[in-house]
């Protein structure tokens, strides 16, 4: 019987030890950045390296504003065009898919999620690059390369779909059958009920889908990397190339590091991406448990 409560004792302690060292590599990943940071920031004022457009670390200018707008526009892009189409996908899956569709759908989605983000640049490149520069930019009377901020945000919401197809199903799906059948048992239609009371009860789960969404396409690098065209100036139309920030952590990282505070100055934009991934991701948590305790799910 010792024997048996020591194991027991033993076995959660360790997991106990092993869940607490999982919740603080964030906070050491976040520590070990600021201090890598440090050497820019005592020479350069926060304020001023984020609104400054000068990038020229040669001469001692590191002027985050271009790559910043950058990340902004093809974010916001991603989102403009992920959001409706995910969430309309999302109510038929939940509400009005026959069990057959739903079950070779849905694990179509899945695997979505599970392809390697170069593939998604490189069909981009294939893909989208060529339909932006031959047909889309002549008809709205523009030339461009077809690199573009564009470009990045027509594969960012192609990536994102996934996450938040799939929260926001499992959300709309957690509402009560009861809270249905009353609505329906009042004389409202199907898409009444839908659109009046699940959508409304699942709201707020819908918005945590959407903030896991933004964290996921504003840290992405490498398919983005691939399309967006990499070029150092603040976007000013969707047809403008930009420079997002994990773009640029990825293009010079391990480049002239013998100029001074370049590596430092990369490290605080790993740093501002961090933080703010984590702010969206733990602004998801807390609603996606709001919701669990409303309904009493999980």
């Amino acid at each position: 019987m010792i024997s048996r409560k020591l194991k027991d004792l033993v076995i959660s302690r360790l997991m106990l030890s092993i869940a607490i060292l999982s919740s603080l590599i964030v906070f050491i990943m976040a520590f070990t950045l600021f201090f890598k940071s440090v050497p820019i920031l005592s020479t350069h004022s926060l304020s001023e390296l984020l609104v400054s457009s000068s990038w020229h670390p040669w001469q001692g200018e590191f002027g985050f504003y271009p790559f910043i707008m950058g990340t902004i526009w093809v974010t916001l892009l991603a989102m403009a065009l992920s959001i409706p189409l995910s969430i309309l996908m999302s109510i038929y899956l939940a509400e009005y898919a026959p069990s057959k569709i739903r079950g070779i759908i849905k694990p179509m989605i899945d695997l979505l999620a599970g392809i390697p983000s170069v593939v998604f640049g490189l069909w981009g490149v294939l893909l989208i690059v060529p339909l932006l520069r031959d047909y889309i930019a002549p008809i709205a009377g523009v030339t461009t390369t077809g690199y573009s901020v564009l470009a990045g945000g027509i594969v960012l919401a192609i990536m994102v779909f996934p996450i938040i197809i799939s929260v926001s199903e499992e959300v709309i799906r957690a509402v009560p059958k009861e809270v249905r059948e009353a609505s329906l048992a009042l004389g409202a239609t199907k898409w009444q009920t839908t659109k009046h009371v699940v959508l409304r009860s699942s709201f707020s789960g819908i918005i945590a889908a959407i903030i896991l969404g933004f964290g996921r396409a504003f840290g992405e690098t490498m398919a983005v990397l691939m399309v967006v065209g990499n070029v150092p100036l603040a976007p000013s139309s969707l047809f403008d190339p930009g420079y997002p920030l994990p773009a640029l952590i990825a293009n010079n990282y391990g480049e002239m590091m013998s100029i001074p505070l370049y590596d430092s100055a990369l490290m605080l934009a790993a740093l501002i991406l961090l933080l703010t991934v984590a702010l969206f991701s733990v602004l998801a948590a807390v609603v996606l448990m709001r919701i669990k305790k409303r309904y009493a799910i999980g």
